[in-house]
Protein backbone atom coordinates (compact mmCIF):
# COMPACT_ATOMS: atom_id res chain seq x y z
CA UNK A 1 0.00 0.00 0.00
CA UNK A 2 1.17 3.50 -0.76
CA UNK A 3 2.70 5.60 2.01
CA UNK A 4 2.78 9.06 0.48
CA UNK A 5 -0.16 11.42 0.45
CA UNK A 6 0.21 12.09 -3.28
CA UNK A 7 0.31 8.36 -4.04
CA UNK A 8 -2.91 7.82 -2.11
CA UNK A 9 -4.55 10.65 -4.04
CA UNK A 10 -3.29 9.19 -7.33
CA UNK A 11 -4.89 5.84 -6.43
CA UNK A 12 -8.22 7.56 -5.74
CA UNK A 13 -8.13 9.64 -8.91
CA UNK A 14 -7.09 6.66 -11.05
CA UNK A 15 -10.03 4.68 -9.71
CA UNK A 16 -12.45 7.52 -10.45
CA UNK A 17 -11.08 7.90 -13.99
CA UNK A 18 -11.22 4.14 -14.58
CA UNK A 19 -14.89 4.02 -13.60
CA UNK A 20 -15.71 7.04 -15.77
CA UNK A 21 -13.88 5.55 -18.77
CA UNK A 22 -15.61 2.19 -18.26
CA UNK A 23 -19.04 3.85 -18.14
CA UNK A 24 -18.42 5.98 -21.24
CA UNK A 25 -16.93 3.06 -23.17
CA UNK A 26 -19.84 0.75 -22.38
CA UNK A 27 -22.38 3.46 -23.22
CA UNK A 28 -20.71 4.03 -26.57
CA UNK A 29 -20.59 0.31 -27.35
CA UNK A 30 -24.33 0.08 -26.63
CA UNK A 31 -25.01 3.08 -28.88
CA UNK A 32 -22.95 1.52 -31.70
CA UNK A 33 -24.85 -1.76 -31.33
CA UNK A 34 -28.18 0.10 -31.41
CA UNK A 35 -27.13 1.94 -34.56
CA UNK A 36 -26.04 -1.31 -36.23
CA UNK A 37 -29.40 -2.95 -35.48
CA UNK A 38 -31.42 -0.01 -36.78
CA UNK A 39 -33.17 -0.58 -40.10
CA UNK A 40 -34.95 2.79 -40.33
CA UNK A 41 -32.90 5.32 -42.31
CA UNK A 42 -34.42 8.38 -40.63
CA UNK A 43 -33.70 7.07 -37.15
CA UNK A 44 -30.19 6.00 -38.14
CA UNK A 45 -29.34 9.41 -39.60
CA UNK A 46 -30.35 11.14 -36.37
CA UNK A 47 -28.44 8.63 -34.25
CA UNK A 48 -25.21 8.66 -36.31
CA UNK A 49 -23.91 12.14 -35.29
CA UNK A 50 -24.42 11.31 -31.61
CA UNK A 51 -22.50 8.04 -31.92
CA UNK A 52 -19.72 9.74 -33.91
CA UNK A 53 -19.39 12.39 -31.19
CA UNK A 54 -19.16 9.69 -28.53
CA UNK A 55 -16.44 7.87 -30.48
CA UNK A 56 -14.49 11.09 -31.01
CA UNK A 57 -14.63 11.86 -27.30
CA UNK A 58 -13.35 8.38 -26.39
CA UNK A 59 -10.52 8.67 -28.91
CA UNK A 60 -9.60 12.15 -27.66
CA UNK A 61 -9.30 10.85 -24.10
CA UNK A 62 -7.34 7.75 -25.22
CA UNK A 63 -10.02 5.35 -24.03
CA UNK A 64 -9.97 3.82 -27.52
CA UNK A 65 -7.37 4.23 -30.24
CA UNK A 66 -7.98 6.98 -32.80
CA UNK A 67 -7.78 4.51 -35.69
CA UNK A 68 -10.40 2.28 -34.07
CA UNK A 69 -12.69 5.28 -33.75
CA UNK A 70 -12.07 6.18 -37.39
CA UNK A 71 -12.76 2.61 -38.54
CA UNK A 72 -16.00 2.45 -36.55
CA UNK A 73 -17.16 5.84 -37.84
CA UNK A 74 -16.42 4.79 -41.41
CA UNK A 75 -18.22 1.46 -41.20
CA UNK A 76 -21.23 2.97 -39.43
CA UNK A 77 -21.49 5.78 -41.97
CA UNK A 78 -21.40 3.25 -44.82
CA UNK A 79 -24.12 1.22 -43.14
CA UNK A 80 -26.37 4.25 -42.65
CA UNK A 81 -25.82 5.38 -46.24
CA UNK A 82 -26.76 1.92 -47.56
CA UNK A 83 -30.09 1.88 -45.70
CA UNK A 84 -33.20 2.54 -47.73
Amino acid sequence: MANHKSALKRIRSNDAKRLRNKYQHKTTRNAVATLRETTDKKEATTLLPKVVAMLDKLAKNNVIHKNKAANLKSSLTKKVNDLK
